[in-house]
């Protein structure tokens, strides 16, 4: 049998307020040619289908093409909720879903529950463990105690508890199957080894949202999700990451997939298979001019940009005058080499013994890196005095 791992699709995010819909059903339809060239059998999704719990009408149908297309080309799919989705919503109509080859496993209640899909070798287990919040997923399977494997009171807090908690029940029901069942985990977590991006939301509860690889022992293959880069952790546990980058940390992922083969006797091999990559992210560095003028920076008009300027007086309209060389521009810091920008205020240093009209102008030399001209200073006083002489006539 042939799988296809991905996760953390996030359909309906924006990028830096971009709308990035055409860019995410370009990328996420073309897994329905992957599933074709490379003979997919099932396709799963490990969490984070959409990027937040109440998703946008354009978002679902963007989200029902993609997944139609992918069972057109003649893959099953399995998905799970991930700490972005609404399970509830997600899982929505899941019993009708599966009659056309969609499984949807969003149940706490469930997921010791496996989607079974046999191949020539015989079955293939796939369990779906939607994403744990500790509290509320432990009290959640502690009142569905009475299945193989459950404890009858889990002690512990934290995502370690409910996770081994959950591949505990897993394991036992997997027992329970004919021998060589070959078995595939979902499973949306945090495990010790991954690296992290800034597009994450975090998931610490207490200051611990690490689990340790070893939770998800006894079985062939752990498809994990949350985290947005693609790892190999172990052979059998690895992460996918997102199809499309989420922010800057990003810049250097090359987004893939990977190709998982399953023979008669498990785990046969990983493959790994790079996306397309929509619009390319790229940061620069420097003097407004310079970067609006050198010829270098050419290969930058196409990417998405995150641009930090050094001059040392802040420049007006930086941000419509950076985009009418690099329209996709769409991030934008002070930093002057002086490091003046960065230097921390202490508040009451700055207002001690200073009047409306001295703060005023210390508030515009701190935002910009130049105290005001003449004439700005005679636009702040007369402001001041209409703020005045509006508090006098009350």
């Amino acid at each position: 049998m042939r799988v296809l791992h991905t996760s953390d699709w996030h359909v309906g995010r924006t990028f830096h307020g971009r709308d990035l819909l055409g860019d995410q059903e370009a990328v996420l339809g073309g897994l329905a040619d992957l599933v074709i060239e490379e003979q997919v059998d099932v396709v799963v999704v490990a969490g984070d289908l959409y990027d937040r719990a109440v998703p946008s009408g354009e978002a679902v149908q963007t989200c029902v093409r993609v997944l139609g297309r992918i069972r057109e080309a003649g893959a099953q799919l399995v998905v799970t909720s991930g700490n972005h989705d609404s399970a509830a919503r997600v899982g929505a109509f899941a019993e009708f879903a599966a009659a056309g080859g969609l499984h949807l496993r969003t149940q706490i209640a469930r997921l010791h529950e496996p989607v079974v899909i046999d191949d020539r070798h015989g079955p293939v287990a796939f369990y779906g463990i939607p994403y744990l919040e500790p509290d509320p997923a432990r009290h959640a399977l502690q009142a569905c105690a009475d299945v193989p494997g459950a404890s009858a009171e889990i002690e512990s807090r934290g995502h370690t508890a409910v996770l081994t908690e959950a591949m505990n029940r897993v394991r036992a029901e997997l027992a329970e199957r004919p021998q060589g069942t070959r078995s595939v985990v979902l499973a949306h977590a945090f495990v010790t080894g991954g690296d992290s991006s800034d597009s994450e939301r975090t998931i610490a509860v207490g200051g611990v949202e690490q689990v340790p690889g070893s939770v998800f022992d006894g079985v062939d293959y752990v498809a994990l999700g949350h985290l947005h880069g693609p790892q190999r952790l172990a052979e059998h546990l690895r992460y996918s990451g997102s199809p499309l980058a989420y922010s800057f940390s990003e810049a250097a992922h090359r987004k893939s997939v990977w190709l998982v083969d399953l023979d008669a006797d498990g785990l046969a091999c990983v493959e790994r298979r790079e996306l397309p990559v929509p619009r390319r992210l790229a940061t620069v560095q420097g003097l407004l001019e310079d970067l609006l003028a050198e010829p270098e920076h050419a290969e930058l008009e196409e990417c998405y940009l995150s641009a930090t300027l050094t001059d040392e007086v802040r420049p007006l309209e930086a941000m419509r005058r950076l985009q009418q060389r690099f329209p996709h521009a769409v991030h934008l810091e002070w930093k002057p080499a002086t490091g003046r920008a960065t230097a921390p205020l202490h508040y009451a240093e700055i207002v001690r013994g200073r009047d409306d009209h001295e703060l005023a102008a210390r508030f515009v030399a701190d935002c910009r890196g130049s105290d005001p001209n003449d004439s700005e200073r005679a636009l702040l006083n007369e402001a001041l005095r209409a703020v005045a002489a509006a508090e006098g006539a009350k």
